[in-house]
């Protein structure tokens, strides 16, 4: 089943690609569908953060990567029980649930062990073995609880004890003798209607004196066991049954199997796989970081689909999605880039629409379902669109954005124009900010062909700056292109005050000889009335990459 869907845009997401996610999945839990969950791939890019900041929205969950984890395969539907709760208790509760395993915890829901069938058949060996001379660890009060008796005289109801049973069924001089000879043990007596017997038991001062079949225990004997504070139970059922019963009125705690580690909700399937391989029952406990269980993960959940689905925003090319994307179902993708080479193991919705945002086609959505748009959602869709079209002056601008733009401007009362101008203002500002942040802001993955490549890009109101750390920006192009074996990786450094940008390339030599821009400076290329990566400038680049040998 199906837990969480998560709305998550490409890596290195710029404010498009985290205000759709944001948006979409507010559409989807305003339809009832509340396992949807934005999410982002990526740290916030500044004009992003200064967006949601703005508009007081909390950022979508950080999702690093979508490796298989233990909590995308684990049930949270388990059953655990307390540590001073009875064996046979804890049995029968495995036995109506038809769990697996028991989880045993503390009273604060700490993890303290795990009860199985393994441990549980070893443990009824060692009780039900007629050759054992043993004691076991019990209390008057799991006795109680565990054969469902009445309490006629208490005492230290909740001290555990090592217990031993004797079945008073000889003689009075016999079960005398035996007594003498058990007189430092804590004692617990089975007896029937012998009150012979039961007052010998009192007198003896055993530690516990169990009366069966409901037979009544005189006045005077249970005075006489407050005296010497013998605790008297009145059972139920027959002595055979009520002797083996007590023997499973042991804390389920000392019957657990304590070497079962637990695993934790962020461990990756690959670390966990040997510790169930381990695992007596292939089972697994699953704690949070303050050791509380949260659920059972078992060898047979890792064959089935994972618990969580994806909506890809903003892309479809496999290389900018979100690191481990191949190991669950995607139900849909809406963007509006070209559509790469793409393959799924089932159907989906694909909505792509050559449009500058696709903030436009997730805004466009509330009006096709018939939702209102609360305001700090419109108030941030239309950040989107102004962000991604250069406030509607860029070329992928088209008149379906224009629209949009102006709907989302009359219901936040927001003018469009100093929006625009707030938000890429507040991205455009290198001071403080290393080559890589800058980098790594709103950085593309690209393949063409044999050849993969990547184009960052950043809008600024004065190219200046970048120019004057040239020296470091390239030598950081340089890192990016060799840490994936790119042909090449480039910043687009777009002007929003002449609509131009400057492109800076590290890349191989094959690749710059077929470059024809006018070159500003070595390595940085003047590129005249270009301010789209997407509508511009990846089409030059890919008939570039024609030319390289």
């Amino acid at each position: 089943m199906t837990n969480k869907v998560y709305i998550i845009g490409h890596r290195n997401p710029d404010t498009d690609s985290i205000v759709a996610a944001t948006a979409y999945a507010k559409l989807k839990n305003l339809l009832g569908m509340n396992e949807y969950v934005a999410a982002r791939a990526g740290k916030l890019a500044p004009q992003t953060e200064y967006v949601f900041k703005r508009f007081k929205i909390e950022p979508p969950k950080y999702i690093p990567d979508l490796i298989p984890k233990t909590e995308y395969y684990m049930s949270d539907k388990f059953v655990a029980v307390d540590h001073d709760v009875s064996l046979w208790k804890a049995v029968d509760r495995m036995i109506s649930t038809n769990a697996p395993v028991l989880p045993i915890v503390n009273a604060g829901g700490t993890y303290q062990g795990l009860l199985n069938y393994n441990a549980f058949a070893l443990n009824s060996f060692k009780i039900l073995n007629p050759k054992r001379n043993e004691i076991f660890l019990t209390s008057i009060h799991l006795i109680e609880k565990t054969l469902n008796a009445t309490p006629i005289v208490a005492f230290d109801e909740n001290d555990y004890f090592k217990c031993s049973i004797m079945v008073a069924d000889d003689e009075l001089e016999s079960t005398r003798t035996i007594l003498e000879e058990h007189k430092s043990e804590n004692i617990v007596v089975v007896c029937g209607d012998r009150q012979d017997i039961q007052r010998l038991c009192v007198e003896s001062k055993v530690r516990a004196l169990i009366v069966t079949h409901d037979y009544v225990v005189p006045k005077d004997l249970a005075e006489l066991a407050k005296k010497n504070r013998v605790s008297v139970l009145s059972g139920h059922d027959s002595t055979l049954k009520t002797a083996m019963l007590i023997e499973y009125s042991s804390p389920v705690s000392s019957m657990a199997d304590m070497n079962v580690l637990p695993v934790h909700a962020n461990d990756t399937l690959q670390k966990i796989k040997p510790q169930l391989k381990d695992s007596p029952s292939r089972c697994l406990p699953v704690v949070d970081n303050d050791y509380k269980v949260i659920g059972i993960i078992s060898e047979s959940d890792l064959l089935h689909e994972a618990n969580i689905q994806v909506i890809l925003v903003d892309h479809n090319e496999p290389q900018q999605a979100v690191e481990g994307l191949e190991n669950y179902t995607i139900q849909e993708i809406i963007d509006h880039h070209k559509i790469n080479t793409f393959s799924s193991k089932l159907p989906m919705t694909f909505i792509n629409k050559c449009v500058g945002s696709t903030s436009s086609i997730i805004a466009n959505m509330y009006r096709e379902q018939r939702v209102s748009i609360p305001k700090d959602i419109a108030s941030i869709l239309l950040c989107g669109i102004l962000s991604d079209t250069l406030v509607l002056q860029s070329a992928t601008t088209t008149d379906y954005d224009r629209g949009i733009a102006e709907y989302l401007s009359s219901i936040t009362d927001l003018d469009i124009k100093t929006l625009g101008n707030d938000i890429i203002k507040s991205g455009s500002h290198i001071d403080g900010r290393t080559a890589e942040e800058v980098i790594h802001q709103d950085m593309k993955e690209y393949k063409d062909g044999k050849f993969k490549y990547s184009v960052s890009q950043i809008e600024v109101d004065s190219t200046r700056d970048i120019i004057e750390r040239k020296k470091e920006f390239l030598e950081q192009l340089e890192t990016e292109r060799k840490a994936v074996g790119a042909l090449f990786s480039a910043l687009l450094v777009t002007d929003i005050t002449e609509l131009s940008s400057i492109m800076l390339v590290a890349g191989e030599q094959k690749f710059e000889d077929v470059l024809n821009f006018p070159k500003r400076d070595r390595h940085i290329y003047f590129m005249k009335d270009i301010v789209s990566r997407k509508k511009q400038l990846i089409p030059l680049l890919s008939e570039l990459m024609a030319k390289v040998e």
